[in-house]
């Protein structure tokens, strides 16, 4: 539920569609897939459905109606207004509002919440101390709950498996995203070899090195050696996708381009 089976919401590559987010369940369907990551933004985050005893129940509605499940949310809220870098009251409400959304995803039995530690919410040696003591209590109500916290991070891999190695394994976990390690310049296979069991969820999409959001297959992502190494570890997780938009307008076209493509690297390397 990341606007890609609509049209972009104020020219965003990815927001959630207010306005056509039903109806993306029902697309979802005709095309074939089984599974939709959810967004939140911080704008209008109270709204979403997702965030609401009535909300919820629609998308437990929907999900069974047409066959699609929702075991994961990419948290750009958390990127947005990432509360590891506000103080006081503002960083108490980033806070409830974390919580909050954890509390929902229990609720609804999704497993997996990504936060970025990426652009505004990439972190420095002090921010990184104040999210993980946040996060250590957290920890202690929310392990066993079914949910757990998937961090996409900017870091270099050795840096990234020191990270998540100081952190318990049954609640958090690393996403991984090939096209921005793609756009860092960063080496696949040194990337998964240093952390690949902590992978929980892979978002799928392809950049320039030190670029934007590109077609799969048209910027410097390694599928090929991506995958390969993803299979080489027991990697048995999801693959969502993050990709670019069309150009002529045609999203679910693309989608179905993108997910055939997906597909056959999975087939390929056991992935």
């Amino acid at each position: 539920m990341q606007g890609r089976l609509s049209s972009p919401v104020a020219g965003r590559i990815q927001a959630f569609p207010v306005d056509d987010w039903q109806e993306e369940f029902s697309t979802a369907e005709k095309i074939g897939l089984e599974l939709m990551e959810w967004t939140l933004d911080h704008e209008g985050l109270s709204a979403n459905p997702f965030m609401s005893t009535s909300g919820r129940a629609t998308i437990r509605e929907l999900s069974a109606r047409h066959g699609i499940h929702v075991p994961s949310v990419t948290g750009d809220c958390f990127m947005q207004a990432p509360f590891w870098k506000a103080s006081g009251s503002v960083e108490a409400d980033l806070q409830e509002e974390f919580l909050a959304v954890l509390a929902a995803c229990r609720v609804l039995g999704v497993a997996a919440v990504v936060v970025p530690l990426v652009d505004d919410g990439a972190i420095e040696t002090e921010e990184e101390s104040r999210l993980l003591g946040f996060l250590t209590e957290v920890a202690a109500e929310f392990v066993g709950s079914g949910v757990r916290v998937l961090f996409e991070s900017d870091l270099p891999p050795v840096d990234l498996a020191r990270f998540i190695d100081r952190l318990d394994p049954e609640f958090f976990g690393v996403n991984y995203d090939i096209g921005n390690s793609a756009s860092l310049g960063f080496d696949p296979t040194e990337e998964i070899s240093a952390y690949g069991d902590r992978i929980g969820n892979v978002h799928v999409k392809d950049r320039s090195r030190g670029g934007t959001t590109v077609p799969l297959g048209e910027g410097d992502a390694d599928f090929e050696s991506v995958f390969r190494a993803l299979g080489a570890v027991g990697y048995e997780g999801n693959y969502v996708l993050q990709t670019a938009r069309a150009s002529d307008g045609d999203h679910v076209a693309a989608v179905v381009r993108y997910s055939t493509m997906v597909a056959e690297w999975i087939d390929r390397h056991g992935a």
